[in-house]
């Protein structure tokens, strides 16, 4: 007896030794993701062909190196190129199945290196192909890296995720649910700093930054419950959901927006974006102001609780 217990502590402790380095992996991967993106490449913008080529090469690469199926979609903004990256994990189940699409925009708006926006979602992203390459879901999911979400493409055709959206509707491919990745990585604790986009939001809502959000419109509100009820069984990350009307400023302010012209459930998960950080689309978005021991609990927690689906 004596000895089958010291063999289940040990083989506790193991596990939990295990879980702390997959933990700390996650944390320098994304590290080592917005770093590369913000300070080696830096801004994005639409006019910012090389810089823009050269964020698809490396997600290309990450996807790759997973052992990923990956694929290029070009599309052609004002005579120049531009790609969004797919990449496919088949499910371990159900695989003929609906297909679950993660997604999160690469490019920037003019003027910022894009740490929160939006290389947070793409590290967080690539995270979670990670992931999935090593234990697969139970539906097949692709993670979609999208260019062009920002200004002056943003909330038109022109779009990396419209142009998506529009090809998954014209392949007649069944989609379970989409979600898009967008500014996952500051948070704040002070009293106060978490504002919204009306006053009477602050009787239902958190005063401060400190939790992550989902938010999508009301004929996505049961795939936004079920994701958020995983996700709370599965992370002590708090969080806080909507689903609403597009008029309520910000609700519809990412890619998830597209999947919604095409009849396809979705929702965004976010830091709240400018109601919390005030580096939003500024120089002043870099690397050393997120919290990247939040972001991984973000990361790991989104993946557990895509297992449940």
């Amino acid at each position: 007896m004596i000895i089958l217990a010291a063999a289940l502590i040990l083989a506790s402790l193991s596990s939990a030794s295990a879980e702390d380095v997959k933990m700390e992996d996650i944390k320098l991967n994304l590290i080592s993701t917005v770093k590369h993106l913000s300070q080696d490449i830096g801004q994005r913008s639409h006019r910012d062909i090389k810089e823009l080529n050269s964020t698809a090469d490396f997600i290309e690469d990450k996807f790759r190196s997973y052992g990923c199926v990956v694929k290029r979609q070009a599309f052609i903004y004002n005579n120049n190129t531009y790609h969004n990256i797919i990449a496919e994990v088949k499910g371990a189940e159900n695989s003929a199945d609906e297909i679950l699409i993660i997604g999160a925009h690469y490019d920037t708006v003019i003027g910022t290196p894009g740490a929160d926006d939006n290389a947070s979602g793409v590290a967080v992203l690539l995270e979670l192909a990670r992931l999935t390459a090593l234990k697969p879901l139970k539906k097949t999911t692709r993670f979609v890296a999208f260019c062009l979400e920002e200004p002056p493409a943003f909330m038109t055709k022109h779009m990396g995720s419209y142009v998506y959206a529009q090809s998954l509707k014209d392949e007649g491919a069944k989609v379970y649910g989409m979600i898009s990745l967008e500014m996952l990585g500051y948070f704040c604790e002070e009293k106060g700093c978490q504002y919204y986009p009306l006053p009477f939001f602050k009787w239902f809502y958190p005063d401060k930054g400190n939790y992550i959000s989902f938010v999508g419109n009301i004929s996505s509100g049961e795939f936004t419950k079920k994701v958020k009820k995983f996700f709370k069984s599965s992370s002590s990350m708090p969080v806080e959901s909507l689903n609403s009307f597009s008029f309520i400023p910000g609700v519809d302010f990412s890619d998830h927006r597209n999947f919604w012209k095409f009849g396809y459930p979705a929702f965004m998960i976010t830091d709240t974006s400018f109601y919390r950080n005030p580096n939003y689309h500024g120089i002043g978005d870099t690397a050393s102001t997120l919290d990247y021991d939040r972001m991984a609990e973000v990361a790991a927690g989104l993946y557990k609780a895509l297992t449940f689906l």
